[in-house]
């Protein structure tokens, strides 16, 4: 094929393979299905091509070309999971093409659609453009260039040209805004995947400022690429020379810009660096507190600490590694960097020399380092970023949220703790335990869950993480074997003296079947419902395991979260707020459960659901066995029948359900 024309030898070729194909027994359908799969991979690597399958997916969808697949019920696909399938290649990715020519020949009537089922097209491509930027506009990521061949670039692009000619760009725009803001509301420690966004953005898409959209879309840029009103039209090398012109006045005004930018959207320019190195070593400190964007308390402790403060400025921040700007800010005004052992503690990281292999792993991590920042600089940052924003750590592509909740907790409540592990384990690639009055030390365990571990992570977490997950995997090992839930011994091995004593899990080991739910509710919601315990807060976060469930409330597996408090929001209902370490805060979990991250009283990093909906996805947590049983009685049998329906319609229906009474 040349130049995108398919040839009469090639139609003629295919139409013999689909005759085949829809003539072919059980038996021997799937092998021709492979055949047209080839046949057609030849053709999407040119826009041509990729119209002339186009032409061809009601006859194929007709055929059955889907069925028993992944792929079979349009409804049941989930939009962030196209990625990862059109990285694995043909022919993963080729049927993951048509599926996605199959939605547009719904949503222009090609395929027999109902109004609501065009609707979720039109949704689910304009989802997929969003998850698929560097597609969308030809600018793969590095890792997307090692692991598809030129040819499988060239097809997925070819695919979304095509697309995007059918699209309105309009309605895609719109939902950038939602995909840019919903994550910039949760102020996560990685920023990378709003950077994209926002940098294909700029290359990519015109914005007209007089668009509502596109002003959102604008503002979003601003925050990176025009700060302040002295950014304009000049790179950070320039904008440096510029500052060295500037009256304190002026620069007053630029600090103003920088930390009200800041604030915004959580994110840090190349720009802010510059200026705030410039204020330190010009000891403008009057200033640095207005370029942090410090609220009254924060300015109070950064007087009080200015001399370490400036220190830890000057020798961790760089233009290139600049985001930790927004974490120190943080810091100051959470209170930590008062702490002496937290001082002495980054003060001592300030002094190390980092092991070979965790230099490797954070400069993984990284991604694009730069030659004039040095791993510690960027371990230390991304220290100072999770410090300030104990609720932004994710797990990444990693099954590893029981380390990422733990990072998250010691950085709120255990800080020193958190900084001498990272020490630690920089410094031996080490890093050991006491479970059950025994040592476990992660040189000497075998392997945890992480085979490879995903570096799309933090530097602090690309440290930890390996190390926590083989020593948790090991504490999970040892506690096997006793009739109960390893998790009861694992989780205050793990995280500390924290995790209360009682331990409720609704699965029963020992009869293999969900066991007294009533009574398990009934602990739950004494435990944390302010209107059944005596109006007690939570003063710890509480890690618990929840039952992952699909769109449609079917059983998919198990997470870790932590619960972090019970409150009411803003229009009165109680809920649950909790931190979800998966990196993605707002799912869709079925039975119209969807957590929210912004707008139902959530802080930053926080999720939230009504209480009796998340305790419907609830299957183990800790409490204090020693009042539960007090305030069980308290709770109407009408709640708890409630979160019971809900459970059993969903991943209940995986179990075996016994009313017998337990004694908690």
């Amino acid at each position: 094929m040349q130049e995108g024309v398919i040839s009469e030898s090639n139609l003629a070729s295919f139409e013999e393979l689909f005759e085949n194909y829809v003539s072919a027994t059980p038996l021997t359908k799937r092998e021709k299905a492979q055949k047209i799969m080839g046949q057609l991979d030849t053709w999407c690597n040119k826009l041509e091509g990729i119209r002339e399958v186009y032409d061809k997916v009601p006859d194929l969808t007709e055929a059955g070309i889907f069925k028993d697949s992944p792929w079979e019920h349009p409804g049941k696909l989930v939009p962030q999971l196209v990625n990862g399938t059109y990285k694995s290649g043909h022919p993963n990715s080729t049927i993951e093409l048509l599926s996605e020519l199959r939605m547009l020949a719904i949503l222009e009537g090609n395929i027999a659609g109902s109004a609501s089922q065009k609707e979720e097209a039109d949704s689910y491509l304009q989802e997929v453009l969003v998850y698929n930027l560097e597609f969308v506009f030809n600018e793969p990521q590095e890792e997307t260039r090692l692991v598809m061949s030129a040819h499988e670039l060239s097809k997925v692009h070819a695919l979304f040209q095509f697309i995007l000619e059918k699209i309105e760009l309009s309605k895609v725009k719109s939902k950038l805004v939602e995909e840019l803001t919903l994550i910039c509301e949760q102020r996560p420690v990685v920023t990378e995947k709003q950077r994209r966004i926002i940098a294909l953005v700029k290359e990519k898409i015109e914005l007209n400022p007089d668009h509502p959209a596109d002003m959102e879309l604008l503002a979003f840029q601003r925050a990176i690429y025009k700060p302040s009103p002295a950014t304009d039209g000049k790179d950070h090398v320039s904008y440096g020379k510029l500052l060295q012109t500037m009256s304190i006045a002026s620069l007053e005004k630029e600090a103003k810009a920088m930390g009200d930018s800041m604030l915004q959207f959580g994110l840090v320019s190349t720009y802010q660096a510059t200026l705030l190195l410039h204020l330190v070593n010009k000891e403008y400190h009057e200033l640095i507190p207005v370029c942090l964007g410090l609220n009254p308390t924060g300015v109070a402790r950064f007087n009080e600490f200015k001399d370490f403060v400036c220190y830890l400025i000057l020798q961790v921040i760089h233009p290139f590694n600049a985001q930790c700007i927004f974490g120190l800010a943080k810091m100051l005004e959470n209170g930590i960097i008062s702490r002496e052992a937290v001082r002495s503690g980054l003060y001592n990281l300030c002094k190390i020399s980092i092991h070979p292999e965790v230099t490797n792993r954070i400069l993984k991590s990284t991604r694009t380092p730069h030659e004039k920042v040095s791993p510690k600089q960027y371990l230390i940052g991304a220290l100072l970023r999770i410090l300030g924003q104990p609720l932004g750590v994710g797990q990444g592509n990693n099954p590893t949220c029981q380390s990422a909740r733990g990072i998250s907790m010691w950085s709120q409540h255990a800080p020193a703790k958190l900084i001498h592990m990272v020490q630690t384990a920089a410094v031996h690639n080490d890093l050991s335990f006491r479970f059950e009055g025994q040592e476990i030390s992660y040189s000497t365990t075998p392997a945890g869950l992480v085979q490879n571990l995903d570096h799309h992570l933090d530097a602090v977490s690309v440290t930890l993480v390996p190390m926590l997950d083989r020593v948790y995997n090991e504490m999970m090992r040892r506690a096997s074997g006793r009739g109960e839930d390893p998790h009861k011994w694992a989780n205050p091995g793990l995280y500390g003296q924290w995790i209360q004593i009682g331990f409720a899990s609704a699965y029963d080991y020992l009869s293999n079947a969900i066991v007294d739910f009533d009574g398990f509710i009934r602990v739950f919601y004494a435990m944390c419902h302010p209107r059944f315990n005596g109006g007690h807060r939570l003063v710890y976060p509480n890690p618990v395991g929840i039952f992952i469930t699909s769109a449609k409330g079917e059983m998919l597996g198990f997470h870790a979260v932590s619960l972090l408090r019970v409150d009411e929001d803003p229009s009165g209902n109680v809920r649950a707020y909790f931190l979800n370490p998966n990196n993605e805060g707002r799912q869709d979990w079925g039975q119209e459960i969807k957590p929210s991250v912004y707008g139902n009283g959530e802080i930053h990093g926080e999720s939230s659901l009504p209480l009796y909906q998340f305790a419907a996805r609830v299957y183990a947590f800790h409490y204090n066995n020693l009042e539960a049983s007090s305030n069980m009685d308290k709770i109407p049998q009408a709640e708890v029948e409630k979160v019971k329906k809900i459970a059993k319609d969903s991943w209940g229906k995986s179990y075996t359900w016994l009313e017998i009474k337990k004694q908690w």
